[in-house]
């Protein structure tokens, strides 16, 4: 199944978006921010969503949210910001959620370890959580920016070591730190949601699908064992349709 996700739709109201991409797809991770910011929008999704023929996952928030973060205060409260989202989308039968697995300090180099140290011990208690709604939570591997975490295949392995988490493999974010072919080979198993999107394999572009330089028959081959959602993350909504198209052609 192809599916769309992007922060663009995150302006305008859930009926807005929603009556648009219903159009081009039937499946949508929502971004859990701005307007569509999951507390703000659950009751008018529940009375509305029946009436289109899309399924739903979602992204918890990004935004002013850290599992990582070396101050126990703001690390608790991200934690329950994460425990609010899986509630929530329980509530909405939604059985899909991708999380970040945070970031380290931005001003004091050297706090790396400190930080996947506490990333692990929020993704634990996240962890127990997730088997007491049946839902399947999935860490997303993050794009070469210095202070994120979960960038490599080692370091996605230890954060969901010895707990039942899943990941979300991000094909764009892996392009650009060169892990494509790492993560694959060692979380391939645990690999339950696809994020699709093309760069040059320096930035996190967030190009069409075929505009940058990834080998997608390639990846596409690699993840020949995945039969889940591929999620196209676009800058615009005239992009996922181009990408929709050029995807249906990669896995025919």
């Amino acid at each position: 199944m192809i599916g769309v996700s992007s922060t663009t739709f995150c302006t305008e109201s859930i009926e807005e978006s929603l009556i648009r991409i219903s159009k081009e797809f039937s499946h949508w991770e929502i971004m859990s921010e701005g307007e569509h910011y999951l507390p703000l929008i659950m009751r008018r999704l529940e009375a509305i969503a029946p009436s289109y023929n899309i399924k739903f996952s979602i992204h918890a928030p990004i935004s002013d949210v850290n599992i990582a973060a070396l101050s126990e205060r703001i690390r608790e409260a991200a934690v329950m910001e994460m425990i609010a989202s899986i509630e929530q989308a329980a509530e909405l039968n939604v059985n899909t959620i991708t999380l970040h697995p945070g970031y380290q300090s931005f001003a004091v180099d050297g706090l790396r370890l400190r930080s996947i140290e506490k990333a692990k011990r929020s993704i634990r208690t996240i962890d127990r959580l997730m088997n007491e709604f049946s839902m399947v939570a999935c860490i997303e591997n993050m794009p070469s920016f210095k202070f994120m975490i979960g960038q490599t295949a080692k370091e996605l392995s230890e954060l969901v070591d010895g707990t039942d988490m899943k990941i979300c493999f991000d094909i764009g974010h892996a392009n650009t730190t060169g892990q494509t072919d790492e993560i694959i080979d060692a979380l391939g198993d645990r690999i339950r949601n696809v994020h699709i999107h093309d760069n040059e394999g320096i930035n996190d572009d967030h190009m069409t699908i075929g505009d940058g330089q990834i080998d997608f028959k390639h990846v596409l081959k690699k993840l020949s064992k995945y039969k889940g959602k591929y999620i196209i993350e676009s800058k615009s909504f005239e992009s996922a349709v181009t990408s929709k198209e050029r995807l249906r052609i990669l896995l025919s």
